[in-house]
C-alpha cells in the first residue's frame, strides 16, 4: 500500500512559564491508504498531541524540532505540513485532505447554529458547490452514517441529539470534504457499548468505501483489536512498541503494552481480580531519564534503564519494542 502521510522525528514542545515542556519526543510512523492505525496509550501519553499535529492544529506556542517533518501525499504531489503557515494554506488539512472526529461532539458543533449550516458552511469552505449542493450532499452524508430522518436532522441543532446521533453527525461532517484521513480521536470513549460496536462497523465500511486512511486515537485496545490493521503504543510522548495489531494484542512485547493488556477485564475469568499498571504517568515537567516507563516498569533490567534511552528493537518482522529487555537479550 502506498504511503498518505509520512511522520518522521517529530518532536513537539510547548513554550510555558515553566519553560520548554516535551509532549511529543522524536516519533515517527506512517499510514497508508486503506489502513487504520490505532494509537493507543493513557491520558497523557500526547496521543491527541500527535494528531493535531497532523493538521499543524497544536496552539500557538508548540515548537516543533528542526528534523520534525509530516509529509502528506495527495494526488497533485506530497506536501510539508510543518511549512504551512498562511491559513489558505493550511485549509488542505484542516478539513480538506484530512479531517477529524473530536472526542466530545458537544464541543465540535457551535450549541447555537444548526447542525446543517455548519456542515454546508464547511462544504463551501473546502469547494466551489453551491448552497444547494452543499445541502444535498450534507443530507446525504446523514442518511450514510445511518442517522434516521437525515433531512429533519439538517436542521437541528447538536444538543436535540442523542449522543450516538451526534457521534455520527460529527463523522457525516468530518468525511462529508471526502478526506483522504480521518483522525478519529477516542470517538467511541462517550458511547454505551451497542453504539461503539455501530460506530467501528461504519468506520470499517468508509475505509473500504473510500479508500481512506485513519489514525484510531483510544486508551482501549480491545477497540483497537477490532478496528485497526496495526499499532502504535505511546508512553510519556514515546512510541514504545509498533506493529500489526494481532502480534501486539497476542504477544505484547513491551512491559507497558504488556500492563494495558493485563489491565482489562476477563470475561472468561469474572473472579480474577483485575491488575491496573502500578504508579501513575508522569508530568511532562517531570520526564525520568532513560526509559521513560522506568518509574512504573516492573521488569527493569539494570542501570542502564534510568540512564540510556532505548532503541527499537525488531521482535519479529515489522513489530518493533524500544525496551533494555532485548538489547540485554542480543549481549546475552
Amino acid at each position: 500500500m502506498s504511503a498518505l502521510i509520512d511522520v518522521e522525528n517529530l518532536t513537539l514542545q510547548f513554550r510555558t512559564d515553566e519553560g520548554l515542556i516535551t509532549a511529543v519526543d522524536d516519533v515517527s510512523f506512517s499510514v497508508a491508504r486503506g489502513e487504520v492505525m490505532g494509537l493507543v496509550g493513557e491520558s497523557g501519553s500526547g496521543k491527541s498531541v500527535t494528531a493535531k499535529a497532523l493538521m499543524h492544529l497544536n496552539a500557538r506556542n508548540a515548537v516543533y524540532s528542526p528534523e520534525s517533518k509530516i509529509t502528506l501525499h495527495t494526488e497533485t504531489g506530497p506536501i510539508d505540513v510543518l511549512a504551512l503557515k498562511r491559513p489558505k494554506d493550511l485549509q488542505v488539512v484542516r478539513g480538506g485532505a484530512i479531517s477529524m472526529i473530536f472526542q466530545e461532539p458537544m464541543a465540535s458543533f457551535a450549541p447555537a447554529i444548526s447542525i446543517g449550516k455548519q456542515m454546508v458552511e464547511q462544504l463551501q469552505m473546502h469547494s466551489d458547490m453551491s448552497r444547494k449542493k452543499a445541502q444535498e450532499v450534507s443530507i446525504e452524508m446523514l442518511d450514510r452514517v445511518g442517522i434516521s430522518d437525515p433531512s429533519k436532522r439538517f436542521d437541528q441543532y447538536a444538543f436535540e441529539l442523542s449522543g450516538g446521533m451526534r457521534q455520527r453527525a460529527m463523522i457525516a461532517m468530518a468525511l462529508s470534504t471526502r478526506p483522504q484521513l480521518l483522525i478519529a480521536d477516542e470517538p467511541t470513549t462517550a458511547l454505551d457499548v451497542t453504539i461503539q460496536a455501530q460506530v467501528i462497523d461504519l468506520m470499517k465500511d468508509l475505509v473500504a468505501e473510500f479508500h481512506m486512511g485513519i489514525v484510531f486515537i483510544t486508551h482501549d485496545l480491545g477497540v483497537v483489536a477490532q478496528t485497526a490493521d496495526k499499532v502504535a503504543v505511546m508512553y510519556l510522548g514515546r512510541l514504545v512498541e509498533e506493529g500489526p495489531v494481532r502480534p501486539v494484542i497476542r504477544t505484547p512485547a513491551h512491559p507497558y503494552t504488556q500492563g494495558l493488556l493485563a489491565a482489562l477485564p476477563k470475561l472468561d475469568n469474572l473472579d480474577e481480580p483485575l491488575t491496573p499498571v502500578p504508579g501513575d504517568i508522569p508530568s511532562p515537567l517531570e520526564r525520568p531519564p532513560g526509559c521513560v516507563f522506568n518509574t512504573r516498569c516492573s521488569k527493569v533490567v539494570g542501570p542502564e534503564c534510568m540512564s540510556v534511552l532505548p532503541t527499537a528493537h525488531a521482535v519479529e518482522d515489522g513489530h518493533t519494542a524500544s525496551c533494555h529487555i532485548y538489547r540485554t537479550e542480543a549481549k546475552a
